[in-house]
């Protein structure tokens, strides 16, 4: 089948809606989507009748409010269209109105850091008739999948994507007031756009079922190097192994048949690490279309006898996986915010734009930071395959001339052109050159029409990032359009309000390289905040600044930022403590019985020898015994430091002294454990070691 016969044959889109709905009932969603508002129960009924009589069509027996709870993934309880038996006993398939709109799933044992007591189990999903309802083709069967928020009894959010919603609205309308003021008319909303690249590592199923640690926490506490890593960069882009090849060509018709745009896919630069990249989408649907994307690979792998691992740090010493969430915005009439032009220091409009979020990446770095805080992440950032947890802005040379021309004299005269690149060979075309460079080194880079925040854990859901980037955005509109609403000459004040933010916030501005150790030293002197850990990021959430900002946003109370806050320190330390535990299984259970055994040969070996032939060397023998034995102490004592830290992370009651603990305590109690077992297993006979190895893993998929 064609791509464009495949695509979007699993989605209720409007295609569909105007072909089954009639033309007053279509027009109503459409105005709701586009708009704001109700819809009519009456109207509902309608709808629901035809979704459900679509879905029933693909072979759909049940629909589910599909939601996005604290937990970072997705949740879904199944109910069917059954109905009661008529008098005849014939069963009827029906999906109400009310049943679309609201659900009533309860889901109480959901994190909600306390907005919720035990006792406490209403909760609500409502629809977001902003994102299209689809089908997904499950082992369990078809199922029609309603994208909801959830709620709490009082209101609270007790989701991701609420909150979402919520700053979307509010950068809009902030937005708009920027366009008002410089002409726009027509555009009656601004929304923001997400492109989230996806990185990933594939193994081998049956080796990944005979390692506990992949299994319970989805990376490898334990694994000496392979020989071979990532060194000779042959993996990058190279040509995709036949088995990983049919894996990427039934994602691709899986998700194409979800309407999810697929459209890149590639080795990544650790052996084993791929890539799936889409087109962008509105912000909460490529959120939506984000989180399928990751469990569409998980199950597609299942049935290829592979594990798609989307742990940011899988494997020690190569490449970890991230997610870089490309932002944009743009009207409802198609205009980017964000396009430069040919000479963007004669666009005004996009240079009040570009200052402003200057100055929201500035004041609020310490929310960006936060927004991608993960313990999984806590072992990428930083390292040479991901930028630093410090936030700075790469804007390219031109704008960053552009930018100092400002600084310096409150406009800019003029900007560095583009030109065309002379390859040397007469028969290749000459090549347009953009006028700015990459830095894939910057968490925050400007590329071309976009932004692209390259901080994102390859697990995390995108929905926590674009919240805060919208709302900080919508922040700096909200004041620069108070300025510039009481001027009388806009040019005038605008050019000052551009020539203030960036002379205030120009600091965040770098365009070096972010891997180095001078630029955390630089960092430092100009006052940007570095937050290395989850542990040290969480605080940013519940500031007085931060609570100041979402809710004169109304994108969360205060009451929902500290729920957070206490859901971000719980989850750091039951991952944690789920990794110290598994260590301490496959430590006392997997490794050193393994060990021992390894020595009582080598012990073996040496009275045979010595018994056999008394004058014959047994040097080599008894030098592995000694080495052996000695890291075999080593990891003993290790065992029972991190046993002893383990149990003394129990007695804590508060969940933020609880995560500092581990990462203080615990956390460096497993660096030890670790580091005699990887020792061992460059010299415990493969034979006897219990687990496949880093190169059995990356290499034989």
């Amino acid at each position: 089948m064609k791509i464009s016969e495949l695509f979007g044959e699993n989605v209720f889109t409007k295609a569909v809606m105007r072909e089954r709905l009639p033309r007053e009932v279509y027009q109503e969603v459409v105005n709701v989507e586009q708009n704001g508002g109700q819809i009519s129960m009456a109207a509902a009924d309608v709808v629901a009748k035809a979704m459900m009589e679509w879905a029933v069509e693909k072979g759909a027996t049940h629909y589910t409010h599909w939601f996005q709870p604290l937990t970072g993934i997705t949740a879904e309880k199944h109910d069917s269209f059954l109905s009661s038996p008529d008098e005849q006993g014939r069963v009827i398939m029906k999906l109400t109105g009310k049943q679309l709109i609201m659900g009533e799933p309860d889901a109480s044992s959901f994190p909600s850091g306390g907005l919720r007591a035990t006792h406490y189990a209403r909760g609500y999903t409502a629809w977001d008739i902003t994102s299209p309802a689809f089908v997904k083709e499950m082992s369990c069967g078809t199922i029609l999948c309603i994208p909801t928020v959830f709620v709490s009894y009082t209101g609270e959010a007790l989701d991701n994507k609420t909150p979402l919603l919520r700053s979307m609205q509010a950068l809009s309308h902030q937005a708009l007031r920027i366009l008002r003021l410089f002409g726009d008319t027509t555009a009656k909303k601004v929304v923001p756009s997400v492109g989230a690249e996806q990185e990933y590592f594939i193994v081998d199923r049956e080796k990944y079922l005979m390692r506990r640690d992949l299994i319970y926490t989805g990376r490898t506490l334990f694994g000496a190097p392979a020989p071979k890593g990532q060194e000779l960069e042959d993996q990058y882009f190279g040509v995709i192994r036949e088995r990983v090849g049919a894996f990427m060509a039934e994602l691709n018709r899986e998700l194409w048949k979800m309407g999810i745009t697929a459209t890149t896919q590639h080795n990544e630069v650790a052996p084993a690490q791929h890539e799936c990249a889409p087109i962008f989408s509105t912000c909460n649907v490529a959120v939506d279309q984000n989180q399928l994307m990751m469990e569409t690979m998980k199950r597609v792998a299942t049935k290829h006898g592979l594990v798609c691992l989307l742990h940011e740090k899988p494997f020690a010493g190569v490449n970890g996986s991230g997610k870089h969430n490309n932002w944009s915005i743009a009207t409802d009439t198609g205009e980017n915010l964000l396009d430069p032009g040919k000479t963007p220091n004669d666009n005004l409009q996009f240079l009040l734009v570009l200052s402003c979020i200057i100055k929201a990446v500035d004041r609020h770095a310490d929310l960006l930071r936060m927004s991608t805080a993960c313990a999984g992440n806590d072992l990428r950032l930083g390292a040479d395959e991901a930028p630093p947890a410090i936030i700075s802005i790469f804007l390219g040379n031109q704008l960053e001339d552009v930018v100092e021309q400002i600084v310096e004299n409150g406009t800019a005269a003029g900007c560095i052109a583009g030109g065309q690149l002379d390859t040397g060979v007469s028969t290749l075309p000459l090549i347009d050159k953009d006028a700015t460079d990459r830095n894939r080194t910057s968490p925050f880079a400007f590329t071309g029409n976009k932004f692209e925040f390259r901080m994102v854990g390859s697990s995390d859901c995108i929905a926590n990032c674009n919240t805060v980037l919208n709302t900080i955005v919508a922040e700096a509109f909200s004041e620069a359009a108070d300025i510039l609403e009481q001027s009388d000459n806009l040019e005038i004040s605008a050019n000052r309000v551009i020539a203030e933010n960036l002379r205030s916030h120009s600091r965040v501005i770098f365009n070096g390289n972010g891997y180095s150790a001078e630029w955390v030293e630089e960092a430092a002197r100009r006052g940007l905040p570095n937050l290395p850990s989850m542990v040290s990021s969480v605080p940013s959430l519940t500031t007085a600044k931060a609570v100041d900002l979402f809710t004169r946003f109304g994108v969360f109370t205060k009451a929902e930022l500290e729920s957070r806050s206490e859901v971000m320190y719980e989850t750091y330390a039951k991952v944690t403590l789920i990794e110290a535990r598994t260590m301490l299984h496959m430590a006392s259970k997997h490794y050193i019985p393994s060990v021992v055994r390894y020595t009582a040969r080598l012990a073996d070996s040496i009275c045979k020898v010595r018994a056999a032939c008394p004058e014959a060397s047994v040097c080599v023998q008894e030098d592995l015994l000694t080495r052996t034995s000695k890291l075999l102490t080593e990891a003993r004592d290790a065992l029972h430091r991190l046993e002893q830290a383990v149990a003394q992370s129990n007695s804590l009651d508060c969940v933020r002294e609880m995560s500092n603990f581990c990462h203080d305590t615990v956390v460096p109690a497993m660096h030890a454990l670790r580091e005699p077992i990887d020792s061992l297993e460059l010299i415990v006979d493969k034979a006897i070691w219990p687990v496949p190895t880093y190169g059995d893993l990356m290499f034989e998929v």
